[in-house]
């Protein structure tokens, strides 16, 4: 049934900032869709790095946004605003959001909704959006990956991680990830890496340019930052192409700029949550004609690591932030 406008819902606050055990369920509004929204009665809510940056007060939502968090559901679309072709009242999506994702009903804009793909569960099609969107933006449009380059991804057991190492050995690079430890290595190695490469332990610099007969690396995927900079700029292989898109050991590095001119190196990098509708939707449709064939046919199927009720969002918090997790968590109305 569409909920009323007067209806309440339950969903999970950030009481004010700090550890996981700020997260509380209460009782709010439903959000009633605007024009060129639609409501998704939420069956499975993604959790994500940003998620826990938020509930600290170190990321903050969007103008506009809600203040839950949660930035992708999965669900039944219950009512429509205006304008909010092609969607109808009954269709199952999964929906990028700029906030709300944990709670019973979420608005989204329909160009960020995706159909979930025929063979996926709702579980799974909620792990999605924040990925899937992220991974595609950057590694396949900002650095261009193609079959036969190589890739390297820092972080090969998170969720951006594990999108990382499938889509792009879907789509036929040589695969190469950093992990924290052996058994998230071999976890990595599971979902389709050449190679795990224990952090800890091993010179992914040396490595990478051993394993590729000393060329070097293509294209890498950095969340972590910092001092890792000058060292992704030396395992890139000339015309590399590095994207940065977090920065957890810090936002300031030296570089060289004569390697970088000499090697005709590219750095780049983006965010995805304050971007436009129509940006969002442009990567939406790209997926859907890029990417959703290959969840369809079985070629890629995202690792739920964990699922929650939304009374233990501050476990899932808490497990995520262990850095133990490979793949994703999400949580249950």
């Amino acid at each position: 049934m569409t909920p009323s406008a007067s209806a309440e819902m339950r969903a999970v606050q950030i009481a004010h900032p700090g550890g996981p055990e700020v997260l509380r369920v209460v009782k709010r509004p439903v959000p009633q869709p605007g024009v060129g929204e639609v409501l998704i009665r939420v069956e499975a809510a993604g959790v994500n790095r940003p998620d826990a940056l938020q509930r600290r007060g170190l990321y903050s939502p969007p103008p506009g946004a809600t203040d839950i968090p949660g930035l992708e559901v999965a669900g039944e679309i219950v009512a429509l605003g205006s304008e909010a072709r092609p969607w109808r009242v009954g269709d199952r999506v999964t929906a990028l959001l700029a906030g709300g994702g944990y709670a019973e009903y979420a608005v989204a804009p329909a160009p960020q909704c995706l159909p979930i793909p025929h063979g996926l569960d709702v579980v799974t099609a909620a792990a999605l959006p924040e990925t899937f969107f992220t991974v595609w933006t950057n590694v396949f449009e900002r650095g261009r990956l193609t079959a036969g380059e190589a890739f390297l991804v820092h972080g090969g057991a998170s969720g951006i991680g594990t999108t990382a190492i499938s889509m792009a050995g879907a789509f036929g690079a040589r695969v190469f990830a950093t992990a924290g430890s052996p058994d998230r290595c071999r976890a990595c190695e599971k979902l389709g890496a050449e190679r795990g490469i224990d952090r800890n332990t091993e010179d992914f610099v040396s490595l990478t340019r051993e394993l590729t007969s000393g060329r070097g690396i293509d294209v890498i995927l950095d969340m972590v930052g910092g001092d890792y900079l000058p060292r992704n700029v030396a395992a890139l292989a000339e015309g590399g192409r590095l994207v940065q898109i977090a920065y957890l050991r810090g936002s300031k590095a030296q570089l060289d700029l004569d390697t970088l001119m000499h090697r005709r190196l590219t750095i780049t990098g983006s965010t995805l949550r304050p971007r436009s509708v129509a940006e969002k939707g442009a990567l939406a449709a790209a997926l859907r004609a890029k990417v959703w064939p290959l969840l369809e046919a079985g070629k890629l199927r995202p690792p739920i690591h964990a699922t929650f009720p939304f009374a233990e969002a501050a476990a899932a918090h808490a497990l995520l932030e262990a850095n133990e997790v490979v793949g994703k968590i999400v949580l249950l109305p």
